[in-house]
């Protein structure tokens, strides 16, 4: 049988030399295609600004397009704010970057970062459209740390290049927890001179303070950790000889070191010794804990003890309190404060509630919480620092954030708010976005980056800031002075964190003038 192509490629010797090329191009063609293919870099690219750092399958750096850093429960807010940035014109904004740890693979974390998102989207948005016409616009980014905020030093550095056209960064918000991560991340945003308005860092050595000042531009919305502790001492009246400490061994957590010492100060006249644990390095592991609390629980019905104070992360909080609520004396109530990683507890469904039917009472120093200045304001006189106007003011601003043309941005109903987060996510954004527009000189648009952080010793008196949590006042190293504290308690039936009392630092609330003493 003849073959049509022999006749047609390969009969006379032009058709075996053309043949013979073109077979052999092709050849090498596909052999330098190949060679390409496996010699070419890896892309590792998310979007814009995002990429997979190598060893790493998450998405790190610094997005603001509406990029969700593959975190489904943040695509509406992420969108919100791209729909916003999006809207801006070049030149007349100025950059707020939120360093959160978006991709966190711990479900209490994962909310947290919502709620941050949030609050921090629904301040942007009354500054751009409810100002009347004040300067700069605000662009919001999300920079993400990662898992446990392994990974800020790229993003970090990613920062520190945005200060110039066209990002003009000039604050950075959120950093989230008290963590050596976070000491990092803001040693080195404010060495360079950025600001920083830290939403819910509480320990009290990522601070600046009468011994000095490591973080020049730092300024913080929530109370310290020893103001946290002075004001849950205040409104429990503590006695010493019937309370003791139980607190975590690991060293080199913020939160925890300083949460320790704060209580060890308070509980000088305790007739027990601390009863010790050891988390693991990583505060979510669950780790062997839960057996050691199960011995403590034993050795805390040997004393005459009735209130545990606990200085610890919320992982090992919610062991101890499961613990406590199998403990062997039943017939004994106790009442466990702690600082503000309670209110993880809220959502938490290890948690076991019947827990708190058993005597058991657990109070938490929050952040913040949507009860407070309305319940506060339903008495017969309420105090100052802070109004539930002010707090009114912002649930209608997420009324208006949460459905279109501005949202939506997710749940925010008053039941997501108890935990605190994204009302004071709000308010430190909401003081970044004061500090930028009161550093903008007259016929500015835009101010410059070493004055922002200069506006904080003057966030005081009549230059408070009115936050949805309080008021914030600021003392000449940018710690919130005299901070309304609301004591929540965990509840078995929902809802499971309900307000208890405001209670403050000093013993009692700020003057009208909310003016900071004098150092002694």
């Amino acid at each position: 049988m003849r073959n049509p192509l022999r006749y047609r490629l390969w009969w006379t010797t032009r058709q075996k030399i053309i043949t013979s090329l073109v077979v052999g191009a092709l050849l090498i063609t596909s052999g330098w295609y190949g060679v390409d293919r496996l010699t070419a870099p890896e892309d590792r690219s998310c979007a814009a600004g995002v990429a997979r750092p190598q060893g790493s399958s998450e998405c790190v750096g610094v997005s603001g397009t509406g990029y969700d850093f593959g975190q489904s429960q943040l695509t509406r807010v992420a969108s919100a704010i791209g729909r916003e940035n999006a809207s801006l014109k070049p030149g007349r904004y100025a950059t707020v970057a939120l360093l959160l740890p978006l991709t966190s693979t711990d479900a209490s974390m994962r909310r947290k970062v919502l709620r941050e998102l949030q609050g921090a989207f629904a301040a942007q948005y009354r500054a751009n459209h409810h100002a009347n016409g004040q300067v700069p616009q605000i662009r919001v980014v999300l920079a993400n740390t990662g898992n446990n905020s392994l990974l800020w030093r790229p993003v970090v550095d990613r920062l520190l290049t945005m200060t110039g056209a066209p990002d003009r960064l000039r604050a950075v918000s959120g950093v989230a927890i008290s963590s050596t991560q976070a000491k990092e991340a803001v040693k080195e945003l404010t060495g360079a001179g950025i600001p920083v308005v830290g939403s819910t860092i509480t320990a009290d050595d990522i601070a600046n303070g009468a011994a000095g000042d490591p973080f020049p531009g730092l300024a913080r919305v929530s109370p310290t950790n020893r103001d946290e502790a002075r004001a849950l001492a205040s409104f429990g009246e503590v006695k010493a000889d019937k309370a003791l400490l139980v607190q975590d061994t690991r060293s080199g957590d913020h939160y925890t070191d300083t949460l320790k010492a704060a209580f060890s100060t308070l509980l000088k006249g305790s007739r027990y010794q601390a009863e010790l644990f050891t988390s693991r390095a990583d505060p979510y592991d669950e780790g062997t804990t839960a057996n050691t609390f199960e011995q403590i629980t034993h050795l805390i019905c040997d004393t005459d003890a009735d209130t545990v104070f606990f200085a610890g992360r919320h992982v090992q909080l919610r062991q101890f309190v499961n613990a406590l609520g199998a403990r062997g004396c039943q017939d004994r109530r106790f009442t466990v404060l702690t600082g503000d990683e309670g209110s993880y507890l809220g959502d938490d469904t290890k948690l076991d509630r019947s827990a708190l039917r058993r005597k058991v009472t657990v109070r938490y120093a929050s952040l913040a919480h949507p009860d407070a200045w309305p319940a506060v304001a339903a008495g017969k006189k309420a105090p100052a620092g802070g109004s539930a106007g002010d707090y009114r003011a912002f649930v209608e601003l997420l009324a208006e954030v949460g459905r279109k043309p501005a949202g939506p941005i997710g749940p925010a109903a008053h039941d997501d708010l108890t935990d605190g987060q994204l009302i004071i996510a709000h308010d430190a954004m909401t003081l970044a976005v004061a500090g930028i527009r009161r550093a903008t000189p007259d016929g500015k648009r835009l101010p410059n980056l070493e004055d922002v952080g200069g506006q904080w010793t003057r966030v005081k008196g009549s230059l408070r800031v009115r936050g949805a949590s309080g008021w914030i006042c600021l003392d000449n190293h940018g710690n919130p002075y005299n901070k309304a504290v609301p004591v929540v308690e965990l509840a078995p039936d929902p809802p499971h964190q309900r307000f208890a009392a405001l209670a403050w630092p000093e013993g009692a609330p700020p003057k009208e003038q909310c003016l900071p003493p004098s150092a002694p």
